[in-house]
This record gives C-alpha cells, structure tokens and sequence, in this order.
C-alpha cells in the first residue's frame, strides 16, 4: 500500500506540531516567522563545507564518483532516476544522490555520499561540526578509503554523540534497503566532520542508545510516528500533535502561529515545557492556571526540568508578569577584594577569538576596567594562541599580585560550560606554544574558589518565568547593552565581516561592535552582582509571599 505523505529525513528530529502543521493543508498560507540570518548563515556555511569535501574526494577518485546534478531547475524525479541509474551501474562513488522514493514506507530524500561495498551501497552524511572528541575507541578510515572495511579502532578519537547524524543515517539506510541496493549485513553508516580528514563509522545496529535500543530502532519508532501525524494532517484528521512549548520552539518558523495558541489557551508549557509539560497534562493540569492553584509543598507528580514547587511558584509569576522571583531571604554572592568578569567569544566549533576581562575592585593596583585579548586572524590559527596565552599570563599576574598584597581575588564568568570549553580545550591544542599555560593548571583554576559562575549562582536564587540567559537577567538589574542587535546569534554574522571570511576586505566597524558587545556582556556580569549584593534585591518578589 502507497503511503499517502512522503517525509524527508528531517521529520525525524523535528517537533510533532511542526510536522503537522506542514501537512496541514489550511496552513500554506499562514505567515511564518522569518528565516534566522544565523541559521541561513549556518546552511550557506554547511553548504560550502559540503562543496570543499566534494572538491577532495573528485582529487582522490577522479572518475570513480559521479556527482548528480542539483539545481532550482533541475526537477527531484530526474534527480532520482539519475541516482538509480548510477547505482544499476554499479558506480563506486555517487555525491549526492536523490534516493528513490520509498513509496510503501513514506520516505524521500537524499545523502550526501553513497559508497559501493561488495554487496550494496552504504550512506555517508557530511556535516560541519565536530564528529568525534580526543580519546580512543571509535571506528575511522581515512577520506582516501571511506569504506566501512576499511576502518580500524582509532587510538586518538573517540566517538561524539550525534543523535541527529545517526537518524539522518538511518533514514537513507531505510531507503536504500526499500529500493534493494543497501550493503548486506550490518547496517553500517558513515559520517565526516568539521576536519575532513577521516570517516567516523556508526554501527547502526549496535545498542548505543538509552534503554539498549538502536539507532535504526529509534528512527523506526520516530518515523512511524511522523508518518501518522503528517497523514492525519493531509487528510483533514483530528490532530495527533497539539502546540506545547519546547527548546526549538524559539527557531521554529512556526512559532507566531504555537505562540498564539498556547497562550490563548494559556498553556502549562509556557511554564514548564517539554516531557514536564506532557507530564503535568497526563496529571490533568494543562493550564498555567491550573498549576499555580496546586500547593507547595505538596507535588502532585516528580518533574524532571525543576521541582514541582519551583514550577508551581513560577506559574503564579507568570500569571503577575514577573521575570524573575527571589527563591530566598537572603542571597550570598561570593566577592573579593580584586574582580575581574570574564566573557569568551567563540565563532561556532572553529575557535575562540576573544577573551575580554572587566577589573574592577577598590584594591586593584592597575586601571580599573575593560580589556579585550583577540585575534582578527580567521579562527582556527596560530594568532588564537597568541590571544589566549597574552589573557591567561594577564588574568595570572593580577591574581598572583593580588595574593601577594594580602587581597582576595576572584573571576566571575555567565555560565561556565562556554568558557570551560575553551579554557581547556585552548590549553590542549596550543600546548608548548609560547604562554600556553599546561592543561591541569587551567584545569585547578576553573575547580577552585576564584572561578565563579554566576549562572549557577542565578539558578540557585532566582526562580525566572522567562529563562535564565544573561539578556534576560541583566536589565531587571538595570543593565542595558548599547547595541539594540546584541546576541550571540548576530555576533556570528559580525564576525565574518570583521575578519572578510566571505571574500570581503575585514571590516574595522564590526571589530569595533564585537568589542563593544563583549564589554557590555563583561559590564553586564559585573552590574549582575553588584545589584545581587546590594540591598535593592530586597525590592524583588520573594517566592514565599506567591
């Protein structure tokens, strides 16, 4: 029997609403948010990526790999039969290919690669970011050999958990397997990364995820899944999937039309989203309403995103239009004689171009306020190492003159993991170069007392109805950021004029806007505390009187 939809890999990682509302016939014409210059970015990005990784395996296999034209006037049927004809002849490399239509099954779509094994083809997805992390044991060929075969247990990596890879694997495993040409035995698939220097292979047949299951097993309950939602929505069914608020919902181009819905119906996921959400309706509390009428002290039911009194006293401040409560009396925020606030810029997985420093404090034996140690050299380089080694000696010298003076020290970052990340992972790559400091150095700095991170200091006081992210946070301080487009999504796009990554000549005005955003995020940490420790945190609403 022919499935009514045909769905894409895509369906598979997307949320259930959203699929239905893009086999909702009514909805064609409802406006949508527009597209994110970041996110349409990050495709242009992955695009060309794709395209150099093309270039290499035509270098390697000449006339071995055949490419399937694509194009806006080039038609998907075509495409199809193009590929089909390519694997009835048995060709080694096929880049990208447009399988045949799994018409039983609902599946369409494509992979980037298809490698000839012995038996049938395996697909090789090529993605830009990072597919595997320093270490030992995952299972890698070089690009020269991308076969399954030709893999062997890799001493220096290991593998990075991509769920998403895997399920986009798995679908065109599934259609290869529907059409006849998938390898025998084994399921195996591969991917390459951000280097594309080797082929990270997945066993889509091992139990790798929760519960023991497979990749192939959770992309086939996904999938069937999808599938009912999308022909519910085709055929004019009572919906499958309602709106109820999630991560993705905030990149979702579909969200005006969920962000109406919910809080028309004044949803309980606009307080407590995802499985917590679904959790609570199961319970029988579906509004926010609903949950700020239950009692403290007494949980209806286990949460896993927050307590269930946390979730309680938030529906009551959402219900006052509050951003943020105090959870206690009393709030302790650990300071010192000499502060410096801290804030990395990072752009994507390639590197980390910024440190800027605030130093502040009455004891401080140098000029008091901002500093920026950064490379305008295209991440990732040498000058990266430049930059880290000239912040780490400089973050150092205070810290050591300060103990020497007899003064308390401490550095104060907005979420730690970011900053974390690129403390050590700068340390390992650029060790021995000039000023690089050694791993377990930097590794006691971040465990000791002198690194603070604020963002776990707001999560354990403050009780916030509209996220926790500094943007939120700070202006209930009363810290505003100079520029109205500040955010680390925009300061991607800032970056790439700065240093002329697109063929442009570097633009100084952008360099001098991502100056002006890292100080005004290390100002705005800095405004944070001050107004944590001061006495007009009283003024906030404390939890006890919701």
């Amino acid at each position: 029997m022919t499935s009514q939809v045909q769905l894409d890999a895509g369906v598979v990682t997307r949320c259930r609403r959203r699929v239905h509302l893009e086999h909702d016939p009514e909805m064609r014409d409802v406006d949508k948010a527009p597209p994110d210059p970041a996110g349409e970015q990050r495709k242009a990005d992955a695009t060309e990526h794709r395209r150099q990784v093309s270039n290499a395996l035509a270098r390697l296999f000449g006339s071995q790999l055949m490419e399937i034209p694509f194009g806006p006037d080039i038609r998907t049927a075509d495409r199809e039969r193009v590929t089909l004809a390519a694997m009835q002849a048995g060709t080694p490399y096929i880049w990208g290919p447009a399988l045949p239509r799994d018409l039983t099954g609902g599946r369409r779509g494509g992979i980037d690669l298809l490698v000839k094994d012995t038996t049938g083809y395996v697909p090789v997805l090529v993605v830009r970011h990072k597919t595997s992390d320093p270490g030992h044991g995952a299972r890698t060929s070089p690009l020269s050999h991308p076969l399954p075969n030709g893999a062997r247990v890799d001493p220096a990596r290991k593998v990075r958990p991509q769920p998403r890879d895997q399920l986009r694997l798995a679908h065109a495993q599934r259609q290869l397997q529907a059409a006849g040409f998938a390898k025998h035995g084994r399921a195996m698939a591969g991917v390459i990364g951000m280097d594309a220097d080797v082929v990270v292979w997945h066993d889509l047949e091992a139990p790798t995820w929760p519960g023991g299951r497979t990749a192939l097993a959770e992309y086939d309950a996904r999938f069937s899944d999808r599938l009912a939602v999308a022909g519910a929505a085709a055929r004019g069914d009572e919906p499958l999937a309602r709106p109820s608020r999630i991560v993705e919902c905030k990149s979702c181009p579909w969200w005006p039309t969920c962000d109406v819905e919910l809080k028309r119906t004044r949803d309980v996921s606009l307080v407590a989203r995802g499985e917590d959400a679904i959790a609570l309706r199961r319970a029988g509390v579906s509004t926010v309403d609903q949950l700020a009428e239950q009692t403290v002290g007494e949980p209806l039911i286990p949460l896993v995103g927050m307590p269930f009194d946390d979730a309680v006293i938030l529906a009551r401040a959402w219900l006052r239009d509050l951003t943020v409560v105090r959870r206690s009396e009393r709030m302790t925020v650990p300071r010192a004689d000499v502060e410096v606030d801290v804030d990395m810029e990072s752009f994507a997985d390639l590197g980390a171009y910024m440190w800027g420093c605030w130093l502040s404090g009455e004891n401080v034996d140098e000029e008091p306020g901002y500093r920026a140690f950064a490379t305008w050299d295209p991440v990732p380089s040498d000058d990266e190492a430049r930059s880290f080694a000239e912040f780490w000696t400089w973050l150092t010298a205070v810290r050591l003159r300060a103990r020497a003076r007899g003064l308390s020290f401490r550095a104060y970052c907005y979420n730690e993991l970011a900053e974390n990340r690129w403390l050590l992972g700068s340390a390992e790559r650029f060790k021995g170069m000039p000023g690089i400091p050694p791993v377990a150095q930097v590794r006691e700095f971040i465990k000791s007392d002198a690194w603070v991170d604020l963002f776990g200091i707001v999560r354990e006081e403050f009780l916030c109805a509209h996220g926790k992210g500094l943007k939120t946070i700070a202006p209930v301080a009363g810290f505003t950021w100079r520029d109205p487009e500040a955010g680390g999504e925009n300061s991607m796009r800032w970056y790439r004029d700065a240093v002329g990554m697109d063929g442009n000549p570097p633009d100084d005005d952008q360099r001098r806007r991502l100056l002006e955003y890292n100080e005004d995020d290390v100002r705005a940490t800095h405004a944070l505390r001050n107004w944590m420790s001061s006495e007009e945190i009283k003024l906030l609403p404390f939890a006890g009187d919701l």
